[in-house]
């Protein structure tokens, strides 16, 4: 049975935990590539605190001098049972997972296993702007399949893509991404169990990005894509990254299919020393101890959603938004602003709010912008503020 993120736990909502001075003494990328004045709500960085049971497993590694190189399998035994509890998905097999430095870095060295140079690898616009930058920096060919209006997948336009991919009889690939990142789209068990048929149809691989898995709100489900039938020879990356804001800890499971065990038998063996063993033991303990934690911030996350569709309404009605599933993203279509093809500018140069432009997500993403919902509900209400403001 699928656990409720909205269960009551008594852990306090992580987001109203760290005030906004104390987040500005961060070094990494979201507090220091734009200017103190600007409130930075564009890269997947959360404002939270870390989960006691993640900062306890570490310290106690660091006490012990635990510093070298990962071993064992017990990050894909936690989560396996995860999911087990979670998702209600007993089929997560141990023997077939491997650790990869992290879930971008997973499906290069996937996408390697099931495609050659040259061959295309079919994505779903507006999508995360990495899976255009990894598959051509690793000489493969980006071919779009658009969502559809609802943001959903769109069966016949993919299905179309996966034809033209294949039409020359060589190998071709689709890079999944579920939940959807922008948009926070939840993908059904029949949109997933479509997916397969038409890849086994056609003949390609997927290759499914499922790092915002833990990320679903009590109203949807998420469905593993390896779970559905006719997955067999499917691959998919997870971690604890996005859920429990540990990208700075590095490390995530490449998953396979029973059909794709020996695709992933002959992944290097040097990309299985690319985790970080920190990180390892950072992720074991956020899927083994760390879900009340993680239901508080649902919980949160929930909330925010609900507030930044008031603050639109009320201050940026010419926004149209839908609020997501999943992740803690939130897209914006600013079209109707008369902003141009990049309001992320606008704002960030007029409003001080940083957010992530919508153009280098692909076909659709012009006149829209990503904006990060991980943060109080102070900073979200001054940034839409600001971004009001903006237009003034």
């Amino acid at each position: 049975m699928t656990s409720s993120p909205q269960d009551r736990t008594g852990e306090p909502d992580p987001l109203r935990a760290l005030p906004l001075d104390r987040l500005k003494r961060r070094t990494s990328m979201k507090w220091r590539t734009y200017p103190e004045d600007v409130l930075p709500l564009w890269v997947a960085e959360m404002d939270v605190p870390l989960a006691e049971p993640v900062v306890r497993a570490v310290t106690d590694a660091l006490r012990l001098g635990d510093t070298g190189y990962p071993a064992g399998t017990a990050y894909a035994e936690a989560l396996a049972a995860f999911a087990d509890k979670r998702w209600g998905w007993s089929g997560l097999a141990v023997e077939r997972t491997a650790l990869v430095p992290d879930v971008m870095l997973g499906v290069v060295e996937m996408l390697k296993l099931v495609t050659g140079p040259g061959d295309p690898v079919v994505v779903n616009p507006p999508v995360y702007p990495p899976f255009y930058q990894f598959v051509e920096h690793m000489d493969r060919r980006v071919a779009e399949a658009p969502l559809g209006a609802d943001l959903r997948l769109d069966v016949e336009v993919l299905e179309d893509a996966f034809r033209r991919a294949t039409a020359a009889g060589g190998r071709a690939a689709y890079l999944l991404c579920s939940p959807h990142n922008p948009t926070g789209t939840v993908h059904t068990a029949a949109e997933l169990a479509t997916v397969a048929a038409l890849a086994e149809r056609y003949g390609v691989r997927v290759v499914a990005d499922e790092i915002h898995a833990p990320l679903v709100t009590g109203g949807a489900r998420f469905v593993p894509y390896l779970s559905v039938p006719g997955a067999e020879r499917g691959l998919a990356l997870m971690s604890a990254s996005k859920g429990w804001n540990l990208a700075g800890l590095k490390a995530a499971l490449a998953l396979a299919g029973p059909g794709a065990a020996a695709d992933l038998a002959r992944m290097p063996e040097e990309v299985r020393h690319g985790p970080s063993h920190l990180g390892v033991i950072a992720h074991t303990a956020a899927l083994r101890d760390g879900t009340a934690w993680l239901d508080a911030l649902l919980a949160g996350l929930d909330g925010n959603r609900r507030l930044l569709t008031a603050l639109l309404a009320e201050h940026l009605p010419g926004i149209t938004h839908r609020p997501g599933e999943a992740t803690y993203l939130a897209w914006l279509d600013c079209r109707a602003l008369g902003l141009g093809d990049d309001p992320a500018q606008v704002f960030l140069d007029r409003g001080r709010v940083a957010l992530s432009s919508g153009i280098p997500f692909g076909t659709g993403g012009a006149g829209h912008v990503r904006l990060n919902l991980a943060t109080s509900p102070e900073v979200l209400t001054e940034a839409v503020g600001r971004m009001a403001a903006a237009l003034r």
